[in-house]
């Protein structure tokens, strides 16, 4: 590793861009961000260029600014880049600038470690209403240093941290990797983070901080690849933080694949273990955020004897839902039409991907007469593989107190405050609702 940092690094790499960037707006017009965020009637030429500005000063033009808050991750600007500008990346290091602009480091340090804080005590609270310590420590949780093989896996199966509030996601991806006779390690959770909370607030150093150090943690498979699950991280991780440190050091620590893509790959292999029958008229729920994984996810569905895939004709837009967040009326738009659509259809399900899609989407099973269920449940299903999915069935329950009350046993293996789980329930299961139940 060289002297040089990483927010030094991540600089270089932003100015290759900006002397490759043409300015030509290309990026701007391909981007479903911009009319929702009311910058349609600006100059994308303008927009672009004002981006660059804020880059350079960390101010800029207001629509410039307004599109840089407003990025949903879709990753439709690289598509539409003819000169090997990742435009995604320079919202992402844009949106930087105008945190260090606005707050001293001081201030961006400790919201970093607030949001940071806060979501680690979500994702540890929620995951342990849910699981016993045995399966949390078979997901890397836990007593995660015991669990340090003798001898380097194949592949490492990084989780990310927010699939664990979902935990019956991630062991259904476990149980299909040992059905294919994968070797892999777990990693993931608070203790492997991306980094990418510390970004979103402009602390860069510690970003990358925390970002190396789990990239040391997952570079030890013998194939020098990991296989991944969280949209989020794997755009921090492959796009800011492994770019970097290979400017830094001069070469990859290691491979990114996400799962879906993991699997496609391994598509002659797992077919034959597609052996039930899963009758169900299925739409699915895209995000079109990282290349491939949707076609991937479809490709695998339509390999289970029995499935009939749905198109709804719906918009496909961001990098998991949780990134529309920057557009909530947006948001609420989207997920009203598309669950009307799934009704209009007649479909049996309404299958996600990712881990906040579920989360945010699994209690309106209550208002509408079709299921809604993650895909890797309808490739587990063909496969005899079932894993019960706690985490809708709290949530149906629509009370935090009888939600502790049904948790009652957890709590207190897990030695959890009452007032503390309680609040978690409140906030982070049944406030995670951006389109209110009927």
């Amino acid at each position: 590793m060289s002297d040089t940092s990483f927010e030094t690094a991540l600089g270089t790499r932003v100015d290759d861009m900006l002397d490759a960037c043409t300015r030509c707006g290309k990026c701007v017009e391909a981007c479903p961000s911009v009319t929702p965020a009311g910058i349609v009637d600006a100059s994308s030429s303008d927009i672009i260029s004002g981006i660059l500005d804020i880059l350079c000063t960390g101010d800029g033009p207001e629509a410039s600014r307004k599109w840089a808050s407003a990025c949903m991750r879709s990753g439709e600007c690289i598509k539409a880049c003819d000169y090997g500008v990742n435009p995604r990346f320079l919202l992402t290091m844009a949106r930087v600038a105008m945190a260090k602009s606005r707050y001293e480091l001081p201030e961006r340090r400790r919201q970093g470690l607030t949001l940071f804080r806060d979501d680690s005590r979500d994702v540890a609270v929620l995951s342990q209403l849910q699981l016993d310590g045995e399966v949390l420590q078979r997901l890397g949780q836990k007593s995660a240093s015991a669990a340090i093989p003798a001898e380097a896996p194949d592949f490492v199966f990084y989780t990310g941290c927010n699939v664990l509030k979902n935990p019956h996601i991630a062991l259904l991806a476990l149980d299909i990797m040992d059905a294919l006779g994968v070797i892999y390690q777990v990693m993931g959770g608070p203790s492997h983070c991306c980094g990418i909370k510390q970004m979103n607030t402009g602390d860069v150093e510690m970003s990358g901080r925390m970002g190396a150090n789990s990239i040391e943690k997952m570079s030890h498979s013998k194939s020098g690849q990991v296989i991944s699950w969280c949209p989020s991280c794997y755009v921090q991780f492959t796009e800011v933080n492994i770019p970097a440190i290979e400017r830094q050091g001069g070469a990859r620590p290691f491979e990114m694949t996400p799962f879906l893509l993991f699997l496609r790959e391994r598509l002659a292999q797992l077919t034959p273990l597609l052996r039930r029958e899963v009758k169900m008229r299925i739409a699915l729920h895209r995000h079109p955020g990282v290349a491939g994984v949707v076609e991937a996810a479809m490709e695998i569905l339509q390999a289970i004897p029995g499935v009939e895939l749905v198109d709804l004709q719906q918009p496909a837009v961001g990098l998991q839902s949780n990134n529309l967040r920057v557009l909530p009326a947006l948001k609420r738009e989207l997920q009203r039409n598309e669950l009307q659509a799934a009704s209009d259809a007649g479909v049996d399900a309404l299958v996600a991907v990712y881990h906040s899609d579920h989360r945010e989407l699994c209690a309106h099973e209550r208002d509408w007469p079709f299921r809604i269920i993650n895909v890797l449940e309808v490739v587990g299903a063909s496969m005899g593989l079932h894993r019960h999915d706690r985490y809708k069935e709290l949530k149906l329950m629509q009370d935090a107190d009888q939600i502790v009350a049904e948790c009652k046993d957890l709590i207190e293996q897990h030695s959890l405050d009452v007032t503390t789980a309680r609040n978690v329930i409140a906030k982070g299961m049944l406030g995670d609702q951006p389109l209110p139940l009927k």
